[in-house]
C-alpha cells in the first residue's frame, strides 16, 4: 500500500518540475534578454489574458511569433546556440525550473494514491444523468460507486455508448475531465478512494494546505 506521508516527504526533498519550452513550428529564433538564473512568470489575470515573460521570437515567412513562459520559475538553461538559426518544430529553447504549487503537489499525491479510472479511447465523456445529479447535489467526495456500475456516456463520431466503472468500491474524490472536451486514450477520468482510506488522504491533503510554502 502506498505510504502517502512518505510520498509527501519525497516531494519536499525535490519540490521542482523541469519545463522545457520548445518551438511550436519551424522558423528563425531570436532570444529575448534572458539568462540563466532569471525569474520568469507565466500567464496572469483572471482568464490568463496577460502573457508570461517573453523568452524568444520565432519568425517564419516574415511572421514573428513571440514565445512566452508557460509557468512561473527560474531559467535553468538557455539554448543560445540557436540564436539567429533556422530550427525545426520541437527544438528546445529554454529550460525553466518551476517550484511546485500547493495545487500541483495535491494533484501528484492524489494521482498516486487514488484508483484512476481511465478513458478507453479518445472521446468525449459525460457522467450518466443519475451520477451527474449526485455530483451536483452532494458534498465533494461523497458519491459512492461500485465495480460494474454504469458511470459514463462515451461520445465519439456521433455515437454514444455506456461506459461501466471497473475498480474498487469507493467515493469519487477527483474528476479529471471536462464534459465538452475530448479526452485522450488512457487519460484519467476520475480518481476513486476506498472509504477506509479517506481519513488518510484528507489528513495528508490538509498537511499540504498548511505546510507547503509557495514561492
Amino acid at each position: 500500500m502506498l505510504n502517502i506521508s512518505d510520498l509527501l516527504e519525497q516531494i519536499k526533498q525535490n519540490p521542482y518540475r523541469e519545463i522545457v519550452v520548445r518551438t511550436p513550428h519551424t522558423g528563425v529564433v531570436n532570444f529575448a534578454d534572458i539568462k540563466q538564473g532569471d525569474a520568469v512568470h507565466g500567464p496572469e489575470g483572471q482568464w490568463k489574458e496577460r502573457s508570461g515573460t517573453r523568452l524568444a521570437t520565432l519568425t517564419r515567412e516574415r511572421n514573428p511569433k513571440p514565445i512566452f513562459a508557460p509557468e512561473k520559475g527560474v531559467v535553468d538553461k538557455v539554448y543560445s546556440e540557436y540564436e539567429n538559426a533556422f530550427v525545426e518544430n520541437g527544438t528546445p529553447l529554454v529550460t525553466i525550473r518551476h517550484h511546485l504549487t500547493r495545487e500541483e503537489v495535491e494533484g501528484i499525491i492524489l494521482k498516486s494514491a487514488l484508483h484512476l479510472f481511465r478513458a478507453p479511447e479518445r472521446a468525449k465523456y459525460y457522467f450518466t444523468p443519475e451520477i451527474d445529479a449526485k455530483m451536483r447535489s452532494s458534498d465533494p467526495g461523497s458519491v459512492v460507486i461500485r465495480d460494474g456500475q454504469e458511470l459514463f456516456i462515451m461520445s465519439r463520431m456521433k455515437r454514444e455508448l455506456p461506459l461501466y466503472y471497473s475498480g474498487p468500491e469507493g467515493v469519487i474524490y477527483a474528476t479529471y475531465f471536462k464534459p465538452n472536451d475530448n479526452v485522450d486514450t488512457d487519460s484519467p477520468l476520475i480518481g476513486v478512494c476506498p472509504k477506509d482510506e479517506l481519513p488518510n488522504i484528507k489528513e495528508v491533503i490538509m498537511r499540504v494546505q498548511t505546510e507547503w510554502q509557495e514561492n
